[in-house]
């Protein structure tokens, strides 16, 4: 249930300390036979992957020099004022490139949800309202209609465009419950065209799921299909 949830993302500082495991001799781990090197492989592996996230070029042999004139104590090549200096500089090249890629596929994930959106807005019973939010009645219930603060309970499943699928409350063998207004805009809108008994179809454009807060195997904007069935609502 958490994939409906209203998104916010905050980018963790990239002010790392500049650990790398892999500074001793120069020569090939291949064997990890103590807690030590199991450690510090680890340490090199996560702190490794945040600094090839972050898109910025490093020189190793620096990096590793870094680390050891620190674990040694012997006397840094930068003073404090150059390394903090240095460290904001990294931070901003670092926003720079992922403020990059986030544009990047949210044009890419825009432009493949137009031509989805377009082409099933002419499928029969598909009805598209004024936000853009699509939906097709799969199944028509008489119960009851939620509002925006009612709890209810349903079962879904949802895939992106190319029918990866991302969640399922059928998968996990119980249905969820949940406010009507603490999902994404999408759902909060879809839930009230529904009643009790009904099974909906929806594709939901990126403006009304996540937009650019998305989490990150999301991706920003990118458009969301489910196939969701009321089942009650919750006292």
């Amino acid at each position: 249930m958490s994939q409906l949830r209203r998104a916010t993302r905050s980018v963790a500082p990239l002010s790392l300390a500049l650990v790398a495991a892999a500074c001793g001799s120069g020569e090939p781990v291949t064997e990890l036979p103590t807690f030590e090197t199991r450690a510090a492989y680890a340490i090199g592996q996560n702190v490794g992957g945040q600094l090839a996230a972050s898109g910025v070029e490093l020189d190793l042999d620096a990096l590793f020099q870094g680390f050891r004139d620190a674990m040694d104590g012997s006397e840094p090549l930068l003073d404090e004022m150059q390394i903090m200096q240095t460290m904001q500089e990294f931070q901003m090249r670092a926003e720079e490139f992922m403020m990059r890629e986030a544009d990047e596929a949210a044009s890419a994930n825009q432009a493949e949800a137009q031509s989805y959106l377009a082409e099933n807005a002419g499928r029969d019973g598909v009805l598209t309202t004024d936000t853009g939010l699509q939906y097709r009645v799969l199944a028509q219930g008489d119960g009851p209609t939620p509002g925006p603060t009612d709890r209810v309970r349903v079962h879904y499943w949802g895939t992106f465009i190319g029918g990866e699928q991302f969640d399922s409350s059928y998968d996990r063998g119980e249905p969820a419950v949940f406010g009507v207004n603490e999902v994404i805009p999408g759902w909060t809108e879809a839930l009230q065209l529904m009643q009790v008994g009904s099974r909906l179809e929806l594709v939901i454009p990126g403006n009304l799921a996540y937009g650019q807060n998305a989490p990150p195997n999301f991706g920003p904007n990118r458009t969301l299909l489910f196939e969701v069935e009321l089942l009650g609502i919750e006292n």
